[in-house]
């Protein structure tokens, strides 16, 4: 090899091995704003001194620029404005108890003659917390006895019904279990801290009875509610899914450090009657979302995880707040730096589709339709132009380079939100729904046992569905317990419709 063919290979060397180091350090930048950065993803501090960036915000643009700052002296004198009723409308639902100080000594100071009420004085308003507290209930029934029948050899009994227990041949109430559900997967409290304030108010309750009581109650009442519910959700025709890591102990055949998954299925944002659906797999596979939308036809929201593509009559709508988020997420600390400029055009577009989204919300299906073809198509035109230019200015391993290989392969699904006015433009109704699982997973890390998470899954899925649809969920848990136990629905299962979130008799009961 001559030395002038040695010397271009060193270069090409030194060529590849600056572009490593370039994406080894981004990556570096990128976890450690994971770890240690904000987790916002507002971009206001963007710069704005690229031509696409300012493609459709020059009148927005112009009018801060010449905005005044506030002075010093408006500064120091701002104050909180006041909102009137405010207060009142703070305790509007709350039960109000009138306390009377009355005047102990009802003489004269002066002459000592005795005082005579003429009027009460409104002093003010205080909020008083009465801890909760346990009680034990005796249930007894009446027996009655015909004595006309007992006189001729007939004996005749009567007793009085009982309500049928949630639970057979154990204490707990419908109240109690429903109130187990509420505190863990509402308030995301752990049992082994609702075993502490249980006892705190007088019941030593350990937290495998309290386990017990989900996985029986959820079982034999909960869960056909909720394949009811699974049989509603997929005759819709728009539907949002996402899914989420879960660790459950003792999998058959698997560590306990296999990652097992929970996955979200929800209705459509304009979804006449809300239904959010939890449903726990031991695995990511897409036999999962596959056996569970068994018979749906329709637009599926999603992130591009494969497991969501090409199933059997669905048209698949990507989320472009996952693409916003990629583009987030390669901007170089520094956003002067020649690549922050690439990235944040990026950005703007994806900032100004949702900008005119949100002016979409009170539209018909088909006025959002033209509106979109009208106002953010060109956006979209000028955004894949944008993609296709400037792709070959970046190195493709880096964060702005994945981000632009990710919009071009799923051109078509990100556009598929186009085709119909019920569609919408990312998938943060399924983050959204899936946050309270991750809050509360945080505190109790992990299911003890596969009955458990099958059993979390159902509860998450009943108090989910009665918050989208208004309803109180300790509330609605109590009246399902109370409820379901006497219905036969196993023998007439229409009459599980009765006990649906949107049912008149549960609205009027559990909101």
């Amino acid at each position: 090899m001559s030395p002038l063919d040695q010397l271009q290979k060193m270069e090409h060397r030194i060529g590849d091995l600056e572009k490593e180091n370039k994406r080894l350090q981004e990556t570096v930048q990128f976890l450690t704003q994971k770890l240690y950065g904000k987790s916002s993803e507002k971009t206001a501090s963007l710069p704005v001194g690229v031509e696409q960036l300012a493609l459709f915000d020059e009148a927005e643009t112009a009018a801060s620029r010449t905005a005044p700052e506030p002075t010093l002296e408006q500064i120091q004198s701002y104050q909180r404005k006041k909102q009137v009723g405010e207060r009142a409308e703070l305790l509007q639902d709350l039960p109000h108890e009138k306390r009377l100080f009355q005047v102990q000594d009802r003489c004269c100071d002066v002459c000592h003659s005795e005082l005579i009420l003429v009027g009460e004085e409104f002093v003010r308003t205080e909020v008083e917390f009465i801890p909760a507290r346990v009680q034990a209930i005796d249930i007894y029934r009446e027996t009655l006895e015909c004595r006309t029948c007992r006189k001729e050899d007939k004996p005749q009994m009567k007793k009085a019904t009982t309500p049928t227990p949630a639970i057979q041949h154990s204490l707990a109430s419908a109240s109690s279990v429903a109130w187990v559900m509420y505190q863990k997967f509402v308030n995301s409290m752990p049992l082994y801290r609702q075993e502490k304030e249980w006892k705190s108010i007088g019941l030593d309750l350990s937290r495998a009875t309290m386990a017990n009581w989900m996985i029986a109650a959820t079982r034999d009442w909960l869960k056909p509610l909720v394949n009811r519910l699974h049989g509603l959700l997929v005759q819709e025709r728009y539907l949002h899914a996402d899914e989420t890591p879960l660790q459950v102990m003792n999998e058959k055949g698997r560590k306990n450090t296999t990652p097992s998954y929970m996955w979200i299925y929800s209705s459509g944002q304009h979804s006449t009657h809300p239904i959010r659906i939890f449903e726990y797999q031991p695995g990511r596979g897409a036999k999962y979302p596959q056996a569970f939308l068994r018979g749906f036809k329709g637009y599926l929201h999603s992130d591009a995880y494969s497991g969501y593509a090409n199933l059997a009559g669905t048209i698949s709508c990507l989320c472009w707040a996952h693409l916003r988020r990629k583009f987030v997420e390669a901007l170089p600390p520094e956003v002067k730096h020649p690549e922050g400029a690439l990235v944040s055009v990026g950005v703007a577009y994806c900032n100004k589709l949702f900008e005119l989204e949100a002016q979409l919300p009170s539209h018909t299906a088909e006025e959002r339709k033209q509106q979109r073809l009208a106002q953010e198509k060109p956006v979209l035109d000028a955004f894949w132009s944008w993609v296709e230019t400037d792709k070959g200015k970046v190195l493709p391993k880096s964060k702005l380079g994945e981000a632009l290989k990710y919009a071009r392969n799923h051109k078509q699904e990100l556009m598929n939100y186009l085709q119909d006015g019920n569609c919408v433009i990312s998938n943060n109704l399924a983050e959204n729904s899936i946050r309270p699982f991750t809050v509360g997973r945080k505190n109790w890390l992990f299911s003890g046992s596969p009955r458990g998470a099958t059993a979390s899954a159902a509860i998450y899925s009943i108090v989910e569905t009665a918050k989208a649809n208004g309803l109180n969920p300790y509330k609605y848990l109590v009246y399902l317990l109370q409820q379901l136990p006497a219905a036969a629905f196993r023998q007439q299962p229409e009459l599980l419709d009765e006990y649906l979130p949107w049912s008149p008799t549960v609205q009027q009961h559990c909101t």
